[in-house]
């Protein structure tokens, strides 16, 4: 097989010729500006009528979470490249200066039409009874009243003004905390002067960003914080006259970076120091009110070391998604989506009946259409089991209260091998894991913290039982987190096995992570750094063999984001030959689809819904044998060559008819997908006439399994 820098593209079926290799930027899309796409898709669902009120609030909230963590790693990343004197070229053609650029103007964008939302959203609440009062002056006596009791009992005691001078240096801003900048007037008392002063106030984040205000009648009102504290602001500074109060916020580089050979003696220690540290990265981007004073704004951006590129300014409230507040309100329900109950598929009694049924056949288990509970009752069973020696488990991000950690912990006290292999680099949650963690290690569970150079992001449990004379090892694999939160949300398939391949092949990858070992054959399992690409290009160079033979060629995969470019060139060249590629990505696609002699082929749709379409499904028709994989992993360099990921086969013909008939109905969604065109542009599908809605999420829920 050629080399994928090597492959050009020769006449397309309508005489154009243009090469396929990765110098070509004009067959790729920016990762970073594909991801601000997505992000407006988001958007999208918080401006759709279809869906309830509160809930196109929460798609908004989702916006502004994903935009900060954007900035604080994305966006601080390219800062840092800068910073170094590279400016290197993306796929695209675009060097990070330009990229910086063209985000700073499509963000701009993004964010006025966020606060347009924002002001329609609040309109839509007052008028069905919650009422979000940003301007003072509709406040009434008795409601002032209680501000004032509120702020002297409550607020006034922990607020703590800053001056800004020679003899006191700008205090440290947390990143993304609310604050007020205030400027003062006071008479100087050398010169009797007035002379304006600098100050900062940060709005405590230990209390309640809103305030419900007593009242009558079936409206409920709400007062922000920042908005009492500014009404009483004269109160902090005896003798002076307050000229100008403004919030701001703002966001920084908030991304870990250490050496892990340089920590290798004991990586949880450095982590724990790269954490405290997170709190003083350089500041990437400050939000500000409209109508902020220049004086404000300039003195900010000085102290603050920013750009006028990075500065935002807003027309409502800061920090939307701290808005979320309205969707936990009680008596709310009629504004979110109606209740859904998931359904329990393999719920057992006893360690016998759930053993036998893996051992029976395959189970395959769709999230959050089918309940999380199973993989819990599994390992619940396996702690009590006397049967069971030895459990091991990896673990990337997982619940805070998940009985996840206490069944472990319980397994190990019952004198069961318990290994759990932790990645203490999963990006802001190293602290919470390094945490349950410790509190394993605390119970006798051997715990693995990383791998050196590589993030484990497998979801693999392995489960070894005595059963009669010998010993049988039971499986879990899975596309998501062991978290049982999240799998209410996300949509996820787990995978139940005793295949003596698989089974085996699992064991081999824990133990090539515990120890110093090369991984060494795998049956039916390939993982990364060690073969998944190249498993992944042969799969897809064996597709275009078929078509070139004239045989029916297909390829769907369904995955979170696809920007490795070698995996895109491969699939050009499948289109061009023939294959019939169908892609389904939520996220980042920097492929093309639609290139004339090129990409004619592929079909990329993003579906945006009620649930996270979290599934990395990888379809490949085989010459009629139809082969299909799970994975952990998407079509991504840093899957491939930074972490740990596993893709497993789906070999039960009933297991695969279930996926295929998720994939189908994700292709024909005309609801929620959106198509990908050439010019990088996202558009509905538009129904024909007499054509029946289908919204793959809701179909789905209907499933019979």
């Amino acid at each position: 097989m050629k080399s994928p820098e090597t492959q050009t593209l020769g006449s397309g079926g309508n005489g154009n010729k243009g090469p396929i290799h990765i110098g070509n930027s004009d067959i790729f899309f920016d990762r970073e500006l594909s991801w601000v796409d997505f992000n407006k898709r988001v958007l999208e669902e918080a401006t759709d009528p279809e869906n309830p009120l509160l809930e196109r609030l929460k798609f908004l909230c989702i916006t502004e979470s994903n935009l900060d963590e954007f900035y604080m790693v994305r966006v601080a990343g390219l800062r840092n490249i800068l910073a170094e004197g590279n400016d290197e070229k993306s796929l695209n053609g675009q060097r990070a200066s330009e990229i910086l650029t063209d985000l700073s103007n499509k963000v701009r964008n993004f964010v006025n039409v966020q606060y347009e939302t924002l002001t329609h959203t609040l309109e839509q609440m007052k008028e069905n009874g919650i009422h979000l009062i940003l301007n003072p002056d509709e406040l009434n006596k008795n409601e002032i009243e209680d501000i004032k009791h509120y702020y002297k009992e409550d607020v006034s005691p922990i607020l703590t003004p800053l001056s800004i001078d020679p003899s006191h240096p700008f205090p440290h801003i947390l990143n993304k905390s609310l604050n007020l900048a205030i400027v003062l007037t006071a008479d100087d008392e050398k010169t009797g002067l007035k002379k304006d002063l600098f100050a900062v106030v940060q709005v405590p984040s230990v209390l309640p960003r809103f305030l419900q205000l007593k009242g009558e009648g079936k409206t409920r009102r709400f007062f922000p914080l920042e908005e009492i504290i500014k009404l009483h602001v004269d109160d902090l500074f005896y003798g002076m006259t307050v000229k100008e109060v403004y919030p701001f916020r703002i966001l920084r580089d908030a991304d870990i970076s250490i050496d892990e050979e340089a920590s290798v003696k004991d990586l949880l220690i450095t982590m724990k120091k790269e954490i405290r540290n997170r709190i003083w990265g350089d500041a990437v981007r400050m939000d500000i009110y409209e109508g902020t004073s220049s004086f404000v704004r300039n003195t900010l951006k000085e102290l603050m070391e920013l750009q006028d590129h990075e500065i935002f300014d807003v027309s409502s409230i800061l920090n939307i998604s701290d808005t979320m507040y309205f969707y936990g309100l009680e008596h709310t329900s009629k504004f979110k989506y109606t209740f859904f109950q998931q359904k329990t598929t393999l719920k057992f009694e006893s360690p016998e009946k759930i053993f036998e049924a893996i051992k029976k056949k395959d189970r395959l288990l769709h999230h959050p259409y089918q309940s999380f509970g199973a993989i819990e009752d599994l390992l619940r069973i396996s702690s009590e089991d006397p049967k069971v020696l030895g459990i091991k488990m990896t673990l990337y991000r997982t619940s805070g209260d998940s009985p996840i950690i206490q069944y472990l912990g319980q397994a190990a006290e019952n004198g069961k091998q318990v290994t759990v292999l932790v990645e203490l680099k999963a990006r802001f949650d190293e602290e919470r894991n390094i945490k349950w963690a410790q509190k394993l290690e605390e119970r006798g569970v051997h715990v693995v913290y990383g791998v050196v150079g590589l993030k484990i992001h497998s979801k693999m449990l392995l489960i070894v039982r005595r059963e009669e004379e010998h010993l049988v090892r039971y499986v879990h694999l899975g596309t998501g987190n062991y978290n049982s939160t999240t799998s209410k949300y996300y949509t996820d398939l787990s995978f139940f096995t005793v295949n003596k391949e698989i089974t085996e092949d699992v064991s081999t990858i824990f133990n090539t992570i515990t120890s110093y070992a090369k991984m060494p054959f795998l049956h039916k399992l390939a993982a990364s750094p060690h073969n998944l690409k190249t498993v992944f290009l042969a799969l897809i160079e064996k597709e275009t063999e078929n078509a070139k033979a004239g045989k029916p060629a297909r390829i769907i995969f369904k995955m979170n984001s696809l920007v490795d470019p070698h995996i895109i060139l491969a699939m050009y060249n499948a289109s061009r030959a023939g294959v019939i590629i169908e892609l389904i990505i939520r996220g980042i696609c920097c492929l093309k689809p639609g290139l004339p002699g090129i990409s004619e082929n592929i079909t990329v749709i993003s579906i945006v819904g009620r649930f996270l379409e979290h599934t990395r499904i990888y379809y490949f028709l085989s010459g009629g044998e139809e082969s299909i994989f799970l994975a952990s992993a998407d079509c991504m360099p840093r899957n491939f060559e930074r972490r740990i990921e596993v893709l497993f086969p789906i070999l039960d013909a009933k297991n695969k008819d279930r996926i295929k008939k998720i994939l189908d109905v994700q292709i024909r969604d005309n609801v929620k997908a959106r198509l990908l065109s050439s010019d990088g542009i996202y558009r509905k599908r538009e129904r024909v006439e007499g054509e029946k809605p289908v919204d793959s999420q809701i179909e789905r829920m209907n499933f019979t399994e």
